[in-house]
């Protein structure tokens, strides 16, 4: 009787597990929003950052040609990915310079995802973080400082 508590409870626990491990890897992939074939290239002033899990957001202003401004939301990694490539919230202040290059998203609105940042200063960041994003067309992930 108690070999077979043991074997259930191994059971149940490699089943939760899996079940686990598959949550985690079914988080939204980033075909399902964005769209590898239309580049996102555009520099404007921070307006908003937020830095929370699972993806850090970055807003910013750009100027259109025609003098109108246009609010950009971009998803970034994570505050803990962003960090190890030596990014702080404090470079993305409201008022700082972005040029931000990655993907457009499917729904057609100011909305993409970041995959490198550069800065006023000259510093260029990978900020993205989809695994399934890397080989992605369009955008050569930056390389740090």
């Amino acid at each position: 009787m108690k070999t077979n508590r043991r074997y259930l409870a191994l059971i149940a626990a490699t089943v939760g597990l899996v079940f686990a491990s598959q949550a985690s890897l079914a988080h939204h992939a980033f075909a399902a929003e964005y769209d590898a074939d239309k580049a996102l290239d555009e520099t404007g002033v921070v307006t908003k950052a937020r830095w929370v899990n699972p993806h850090s957001r970055l807003e910013f202003d750009v100027k259109n040609p025609d003098g109108s401004v246009t609010n950009w939301s971009v998803e970034l990694a994570a505050p803990n990915a962003l960090s190890n490539q030596g990014i702080s919230k404090a470079d993305f202040s409201p008022g700082a310079v972005v040029h931000v290059k990655g993907f457009l998203s499917k729904n057609g609105g100011p909305f993409g995802y970041a995959a490198s940042i550069t800065l006023a200063d000259g510093r260029t960041f990978r900020t993205g973080g989809a695994p399934d994003a890397a080989g992605a067309a369009g955008v050569a992930p930056a390389a740090g400082n």
